[in-house]
């Protein structure tokens, strides 16, 4: 089982070093061309190799850690791009540090997480079952090209927080380090909590209301919304005229607030009879005292 699983893994990232080079083509390709237009259409690239993949070895979930593999290259090619031979600033440094903590410590979690090829996601086992025959067109729309595109709306700011070096760091940029600090420190601590939880529990049918889950019934879900609003305060504080890049992290938090938390939910309640009391004392997303009983 154990050899299984190291091969899946090996897979998986044979397939992302796959998508990392389609990419990288493109990029080549487009060299001449604005960054975000490069960016973007590489981006699109890497998603469509990774979906075919996620075809080939019938596993959507090939996918899964693509949210958090993908912001690493294109920060980076952002980075390097902006800097005209410069040493990288206070901001781009501590962006970059933060974003990569991020990333690799998200990848990581999936990977531990994940049991191989036969572990699909339970959403896109539902999406399966409801689609039937157009299942692959309604998975490459719902769960590959939909997720890469609210992650770059997320990656906008980022740009600007990479290509716009004369502002000086102001106080936004000290706002953006500790909210995007605080966000990774929560997610981690989420869960590890978790996974703690899931390792030592008795009973099957208990649920974890301790520690940062007794204050959000999705805390990690909390802390991934508040990291992209902690990027959108490094590009805010670099170029004030790209207000609008909030779209980004307006969109995340849509989707985990009126997405995610529901179908979690949901879930939660067919399989915990207890759980519509958890509903109705403790936050959904935000970190926040229960209510009393």
């Amino acid at each position: 089982m154990q050899h299984n699983l190291c091969a899946d893994r090996a897979r998986v990232f044979g397939a992302y070093l796959v998508g990392l080079g389609a990419a990288f083509l493109i990029g080549y390709i487009l060299r001449d061309h604005h960054p975000l237009l490069v960016a973007a259409v590489a981006d699109l690239a890497g998603t469509a190799t990774v979906f075919a993949f996620s075809v080939a070895w019938n596993n959507s979930s090939v996918y899964d850690p693509y949210w958090s593999v993908a912001p690493i290259p294109i920060a980076l090619y952002w980075a390097w791009h902006g800097s005209s031979g410069r040493a990288p600033g206070l901001r781009e440094t501590v962006l970059l540090t933060l974003l990569v903590v991020w990333g690799v410590r998200l990848t990581a979690n999936w990977v531990r997480r994940w049991k191989g090829m036969s572990d699909e996601d339970f959403r896109y086992r539902t999406i399966r079952e409801r689609s039937g025959s157009l299942y692959w067109p309604a998975s490459f729309v719902s769960i590959h090209l939909m997720p890469t595109i609210w992650v770059f709306l997320g990656m906008l700011s980022v740009h600007f927080a990479l290509t716009h070096l004369d502002p000086p760091v102001g106080w936004l940029t000290i706002a953006a380090g500790m909210v995007t600090l605080s966000a990774i420190a929560i997610e981690w601590l989420s869960d590890r909590q978790l996974a703690s939880f899931l390792r030592s529990r008795a009973d099957p049918q208990a649920v974890l209301e301790t520690g940062l889950w007794s204050w959000s019934r999705h805390p990690n879900y909390f802390g991934e919304v508040l990291f992209w609003w902690g990027m959108y305060l490094f590009g805010l504080d670099a170029a004030p005229d790209k207000w609008w890049t909030i779209a980004g992290p307006v969109s995340i938090t849509i989707l985990f607030a009126f997405i995610s938390v529901p179908w979690m939910d949901r879930r939660m309640l067919t399989r915990h009879p207890d759980y519509q009391r958890r509903l109705e004392r403790v936050s959904g997303l935000v970190l926040w005292p229960p209510r009393r009983p």
